[in-house]
């Protein structure tokens, strides 16, 4: 079992930044696949980003690309989402995950979630 707690949410104005962090607890020696996923009011959960277990490759939807940076500190079991200039449509709960295997974006692939922050963009 792998415990995921998400935190840095907030509200903030648009064109803003804010780091959201994902402490891991549990069978942390194996490094999982992370990745962050969003979902508004109505919608689907949606594919943000997600990062391989070395930390060596990203991939991005394309909503997010050039504003959005995943990292992560496995000393610290840890994964980080910065997100600069933040637009209203970004407004969601935010959540992380983890996965063994290959990247992807699919959510149904994801063994593991936290219980999300949620992230409000005013305009």
């Amino acid at each position: 079992q792998v415990q995921l707690v998400e935190s840095g949410g907030g509200l903030v104005q648009a064109g803003g930044s804010l780091r959201l962090s994902c402490a891991a607890s549990g069978r942390t020696h194996i490094l999982y696949n992370m990745g962050w996923f969003r979902q508004a009011p109505g919608r689907e959960r949606e594919f943000v980003a997600t990062i391989s277990r070395n930390g060596d490759s990203t991939y991005y939807a394309d909503s997010v690309k050039g504003r959005f940076t995943i990292s992560r500190d496995n000393a610290k079991n840890t994964v980080y989402l910065q997100m600069n200039s933040l637009k209203p449509e970004d407004t969601a709960v935010y959540y992380c995950a983890t996965k063994s295997g290959g990247l992807t974006g699919l959510p149904t692939q994801y063994d593991y979630w936290g219980q999300g922050t949620q992230v409000t963009v005013s305009s």
